[in-house]
């Protein structure tokens, strides 16, 4: 294949290749954070070792050299992953695959099998991530692996890079309404269409259905999303909202777990009594791998959870049958004023007042005089005060890095170190009330949240996870006691930022506002973009069947009936695809004529070469033995093709020029 030389010495071939190889580099660029290190290293150096071939002008590697390669990466992966099936091993085979094919491009079918491999490798990243920012770095790769594939394709003078990215971009913005139109309107189906069995398993960050000193600290470090809540009404105070999950009753010295389901009441047995209207909500829970939900106290009786099946038990916790593996949206109710299990006898609480022998002596030896000094009906509520009051007067700090605990956990905690978590203060509270004889439990969930001013969106993240306890009375039933409210006030009615003492800051943070306060205007730009980013979850990513369905039911009732708005969009949409065609006739036309005399002029024994541009082949021809009026209309027809191929005209004036080019090419026989 020939080579016209190009700008700065750059000859044609050598510039598509390296087009191409960035484009490659954009492909693979999004799968270098999961996949293991010594292949994203691979892949870059096969890249580097390919653009220094074409740079130099080497000739490609010999295929005895990389069949080992290609064999020694296979049982890489093989060694890495234990398979060579599956999303994630076939995902790192793809990408070692696009990195050799590049080493052996000695076609222009090659040059298609690297394009089209490219593009799929690129519809792999959504395995990974559907946020924003991937999908607009999906859009840019795409526009520029098309502007390679479209390099290949030039029979002609090559635009230069800047007029085939925006020819692309234009093409591309041209098909986005239909892509639009069909992303709408074509049925969905249930569940992610990259869902791949085998793969939805993976570990994540959430509660558990136990907790030691330290579990919830170490959570509360997580700035994941948990969940988002929308109100169909006014919000409530931060104070308010306790998103109720776990409730943990067995306690063996150090762990708190579950009570086994078979020394729990029967359901029928547990009286609720709900007063005031519920407090309805939408919620969206990410994906956690786990089956509890957390729900505002006290659920309502509805819920349903599409694609879930729900389980509830005797201390109305609320999961699903099989653990929540990608994004679920749901409405939900709660009565903040209500009364759990009252009246009840204390015969059917005594599993809520169990505590291992032999552990926190000194423990038990303060609730003994606590109890003592406690006396009358209301006896549980004092004990409860005489706790808390301790908590607040003795020098009890809160802080995320609590010191380690021994054997003895509480006693470390209550006469040692006095500092610690939520699940530090739940914990001590719940063992010094039963040991003084009162019902009580722990509850691990979230607490209060971060309202977006921009979208009115409640957001809990895996920071707001908290403890907190219940403790039971006979005239009350299960009533909520927080021990951390004791401590750090801060921690209920606003949030943990403001509940732990505020680093100093330094630097050019004071100078940019970098700080925590929600009137920042870094704290604005971020409520912005996640307000942005919910809405692409919600419209895009969690677009399933109910929620198109929903969507085209309420566009009918605005137009008619949706099926009619859509097929007159579809109809627009081909109206105007139509019309863009008959707009790109002409240069159609002109590719065409400037074929044809090509074509001409190699039955002559002077082909234009595929990398060979007018001004090179017009010179060649004037070496062609031929009359002085055909070398007159060669060089004519081969000045104005120019002309028309990289000026500029108008529409008419651009026909009588192709109406010219057809006379001279008849003339160039």
């Amino acid at each position: 294949m020939s080579a016209t030389p190009l700008a700065q010495g750059l000859t044609r071939d050598k510039a598509d290749t390296l087009l191409l190889l960035a484009a490659a580099l954009m492909v693979l660029a999004p799968h270098f954070g999961h996949l293991p290190p010594w292949i994203g290293a691979l892949a870059c150096a096969t890249l580097l070792w390919r653009a220094a071939l074409t740079w130099l002008g080497k000739r490609l590697p010999p295929v005895w050299l990389l069949l080992p390669i290609a064999l020694a990466a296979m049982a890489g992966v093989y060694r890495s992953y234990h398979t060579l099936l599956g999303r994630d091993a076939g995902v790192a085979m793809l990408v070692l695959l696009l990195a050799f094919k590049l080493l052996e491009m000695h076609a222009k079918r090659d040059l298609f099998v690297v394009t089209f491999l490219g593009f799929f490798v690129l519809l792999t990243s959504f395995f990974y991530s559907q946020s924003i920012p991937a999908a607009l770095w999906v859009a840019l790769t795409l526009v520029l692996l098309l502007t390679a594939q479209q390099s290949f394709q030039y029979t002609g003078a090559v635009p230069p890079l800047a007029r085939r990215l925006r020819a692309t971009a234009r093409l591309a913005a041209l098909a986005t309404p239909l892509a639009l139109l069909l992303f709408v309107g074509f049925p969905r189906i249930q569940g992610p269409l990259w869902g791949l069995p085998g793969d939805a398993a993976g570990a994540r960050t959430g509660l558990s259905d136990s907790m030691a000193p330290g579990t919830l600290s170490s959570l509360a470090q997580s700035d994941e999303v948990a969940f988002r809540v929308r109100f169909f009404g006014a919000v409530p105070a931060q104070s308010q909202l306790y998103w109720r999950s776990i409730v943990l009753g067995d306690y063996d010295g150090r762990t708190w777990t579950r009570v086994p389901r078979k020394r729990g009441l029967q359901r029928l047995d547990v009286a609720v009594s709900a007063r005031g209207a519920p407090l309805r909500y939408e919620t969206t829970v990410e994906a956690s791998n786990t089956r509890w939900l957390a729900l505002l106290e006290l659920a309502g009786p509805t819920l349903q959870v599409p694609g879930h099946r729900l389980r509830d038990s005797d201390e109305m916790e609320q999961f699903t049958a099989d653990p929540i593996t990608r994004r679920v949206r749901f409405e939900a109710s709660a009565y903040l004023d209500f009364t759990l299990q009252a009246g009840e006898r204390p015969q059917r609480m005594t599993h809520w007042l169990e505590l291992p022998a032999g552990f926190n002596p000194r423990t038990l030896a303060l609730a003994q005089q606590l109890r003592a000094a406690a006396a009358g009906a209301d006896a549980p509520q004092q004990l409860s005060n005489a706790v808390l009051q301790r908590f607040r007067r003795d020098g009890y700090r809160y802080t995320l890095e609590p010191p380690l605990t021994g054997a003895n956990a509480v006693d470390d905690f209550l006469f040692g170190s006095k500092a610690g978590f939520c699940e530090h203060y739940a914990g001590a509270y719940v063992v010094l009330m039963r040991a003084m004889g009162v019902p009580a439990r722990v509850v691990t969930g979230y607490q209060g949240g971060e309202r977006n001013p921009v979208d009115g969106y409640l957001t809990v993240r895996q920071s707001d996870a908290h403890a907190w306890a219940e403790i039971w009375t006979a005239a009350g039933g299960w009533r909520r006691v927080d021990p951390t409210a004791a401590v750090a006030p801060e921690r209920v009615e606003r949030n943990l930022a403001r509940a732990l003492p505020r680093p100093a800051a330094f630097g050019l943070a004071p100078l940019l506002d970098l700080q925590n306060d929600a009137d920042s205007w870094l704290a604005q730009l971020r409520f912005a973009y996640a307000a942005l980013n919910n809405s692409w979850n919600q419209w895009v990513l969690d677009y399933n069947p109910e929620r198109q369905r929903s969507f085209l039911e309420e566009l009918g009732a605005a137009v008619g009936t949706w099926r009619t708005a859509l097929g007159a969009a579809l109809v627009a949409g081909l109206l105007w695809l139509l019309r863009w065609q008959r707009r790109r006739q002409p240069a159609d036309a002109l590719a065409a004529l400037y074929a044809a005399f090509g074509r001409q002029q190699a039955r002559h024994g002077y082909a234009r070469g595929a990398a060979e541009g007018p001004r090179d082949y017009a010179a060649r021809l004037r070496t062609m033995p031929a009359s002085a009026e055909k070398h007159a209309a060669m060089d004519q027809f081969l000045h104005l093709y120019g002309q028309l191929m990289y000026g500029a005209g108008g529409t008419e004036s651009r026909k009588a020029s192709l109406a010219t080019l057809k006379t001279l090419l008849s003339l160039c026989r």
